[in-house]
């Protein structure tokens, strides 16, 4: 079980060194389930076709009481055999997933984001910032961070990504992953028991909430004596036949296919929504009772724990495997022959139907609090792994202090390998900009997202790249990436002014009264256009921000707006980002943040390096 304590203990061997290990051990453990696997076919074969050759020749020779006492012996023999095989079917199957979670783990630690799930059915053009900071997409921090196995739980995951959570809330994630994340054994279990029921496509909610809708038998008071008794009628006419008495008892059966035929639409909606959900319940089940054998410590944990036992005094991991195993009742149907036999001789729907309704008096409250531990558990499972796969981040603190941004070294997180420059950054309280100057391909633009990604990861609980990081509540707002929508008849500079305007909105004082301050960033402002309209714009934003609850960067190349820092020298801040020139005309970038304005621009030597011969040359 994991550590009883809420103090993070980081691994005591490099995370690359600790995966390629696993990778190894499992890989080898699937292998020898592998062998095992084959050998236990191999025994089922021999039972069956030795039980087959004693059975024929004993039959051959008159011994039918013997033939047919092999049989039944072979036929309890292969049974336990076939449950064997299983059991090591699963054990193998597990091996494997263990190896392809470790290994992809090595992929992340590597950067290679492109075979994990994009996120992009949340990705929003609309949002704050999900679009410009790459939070969804390719080489996203979605991919990043996910290891949820279920439909919610990357709901979950994504929500805490697409809208900053209170403090308090912040601060029980990260306790519960300072948890979580020493046992790397236990996460990847977690993470493993899920992925051998694939078929988890469909929205559990939509189960939940058709749990809800009024029972079937409701009302039906006449139904359930006659599916007692019909069965049994049906059974008996089937043994009078057999025994020579006609068929006229096979009447019988009409009644009950007359009953399914009654009800066959009924019938038909519970097995669409019992079969769809049966592999997202078997994974829950398998997943929770793995939680609740644990004992918890933090209070995001403890909490979760005791919404999963206060079930009216049966765990939820048991009622979910109660309420899979219903499920799988309705699976015969699979078979048409097999679900019309067992329907038409003892109304087998029906009666699946029954479990079912019989299985909701159990949980009055429905579904959906199971559901959304399980979820809100898995998670935090994502956040925990990504903690201990980069023990080098650190735990943000959180302060109650608005629009704070302290950090030393922070880095960009899907800079991977060490290639990141980490730079000190600091900003506190309300109306405060920072100016990014800098020459082309200096880091502007990646400073900007280093900044916003690092604040959307620690406010929904996440590890971030830094020595140090402290940071207040905010509403983090970009505008970045605006590009031309002929749909819309909008141009580039167009769609820039709609961010702007949107900015605007959301800080007025009636705004603000009622959410979090803003922290913007705000890419290479009002680029569209001239740059004398480009100057005289963004110097009126600024003046009008900062007397909102709002602060935030700007980067630019316009060197006039610098010019802010003589005028509000107690709101507005330069920093820069500069090039210099290699003897051998190259250009060379130190990625380094220094105070005051940039100097040194580049663009002429780009165009050269280019080709580009200048008019004065």
């Amino acid at each position: 079980m994991p550590a009883t304590t809420t103090a993070f203990r980081p691994l005591t061997v490099p995370p690359a060194e600790l995966f390629q290990e696993n990778l190894v051990h499992y890989t080898e453990r699937e292998n020898y389930f592998a062998s095992r696997h084959r050998v236990v076919a191999l025994v089922r074969l021999l039972v069956f076709g030795g039980a087959a050759a004693g059975a024929w020749a004993l039959f051959s020779q008159g011994e039918v009481a013997a033939g047919f006492g092999v049989i039944g012996v072979a036929y309890l023999l292969f049974l336990g055999l076939v449950r064997w095989h299983t059991r090591v079917g699963y054990k193998r199957e597990h091996q494997r997933l263990l190896a392809q979670l470790n290994r992809d783990e090595l992929a992340r630690l590597e950067g290679n984001l492109a075979g994990f799930d994009p996120g992009l059915r949340y990705l929003d053009a609309q949002h704050a910032y999900a679009t410009d900071l790459d939070v969804f997409g390719s080489h996203s921090l979605f991919q990043l961070l996910n290891r949820s196995t279920s439909r919610l739980g990357q709901d979950w995951l994504a929500g805490w990504l697409l809208a900053p959570s209170p403090v308090a809330a912040v601060q029980e994630r990260q306790q519960a992953t300072a948890e979580l994340a020493p046992d790397v054994a236990w996460q990847q279990e977690w993470q493993a028991r899920a992925r051998h029921y694939p078929r988890q496509e469909s929205d559990p909610r939509g189960f939940a909430a058709w749990l809800r809708q009024p029972n079937f038998f409701e009302g039906k008071g006449w139904l359930l004596p006659l599916m007692a008794l019909l069965p049994l009628a049906g059974v008996g006419s089937i043994v009078a036949a057999l025994n020579g008495y006609g068929t006229w008892p096979l009447l019988v059966l009409l009644l009950t296919s007359a009953l399914n035929a009654r009800f066959g639409a009924i019938r038909a909606e519970y097995y669409q929504h019992a079969t769809t959900m049966r592999d997202a319940l078997r994974a829950a089940h398998d997943q929770l009772a793995l939680f609740e054998a644990g004992q918890w410590q933090s209070p995001a944990l403890r909490r979760l724990h005791r919404t999963l036992h206060d079930t009216g005094g049966v765990a939820a991991a048991r009622l979910l495997e109660q309420l899979s195993g219903v499920a799988g009742w309705f699976s015969a149907r699979q078979n048409p022959a097999v679900a019309g036999l067992l329907n038409t001789v003892l109304l087998w729907d029906l009666w699946g139907i029954w479990q079912l309704e019989r299985w909701k008096r159990r949980l009055p409250e429905g579904l959906e609090p199971l559901l959304e531990a399980a979820a809100e558990l898995d998670a935090l499972v994502s956040l925990a792994a990504f903690r201990a796969a980069n023990p080098t981040f650190v735990q943000p603190a959180l302060t109650e202090t608005p629009l704070t941004v302290v950090a030393e070294a922070m880095g960009h997180p899907l800079l991977f390998g060490g290639t990141g420059v980490r730079n000190d950054f600091r900003t506190e309280g309300a109306g405060q900009t920072v100016v990014v100057t800098g020459s082309n391909m200096a880091g502007k633009s990646t400073f900007l997202r280093t900044v916003g990604l690092n604040l959307v990861l620690a406010q929904a609980g996440g590890v971030v790249p830094a020595a140090t990081f402290a940071c207040g509540p905010a509403q983090v707002y970009t505008a970045m990436r605006t590009n031309d929508n002929l749909a819309e008849s909008t141009s580039s500079f167009y769609a820039e002014l709609k961010r702007l305007r949107l900015l605007l909105d959301l800080t007025t004082p009636e705004a603000t009264a009622n959410s979090l301050p803003v922290f913007y960033l705000l890419d290479e402002i009002l680029k569209g256009t001239n740059s004398q309209d480009r100057h005289r714009g963004a110097r009126a934003l600024v003046h009008q921000l900062r007397q909102r609850a709002a602060s935030g960067l700007i980067s630019t190349h316009d060197l006039e707006l610098a010019a802010l820092e003589q005028e509000l020298p107690e709101q507005v801040r330069n920093v820069s980002f500069n090039s210099f020139l290699n003897p051998d005309g190259t250009l060379h970038f130190d990625y380094r943040l220094t105070p005051g304005v940039c100097r040194s621009f580049n663009a002429s030597q780009l165009m050269r390096l280019m080709g580009i011969v200048l008019s004065e040359e």
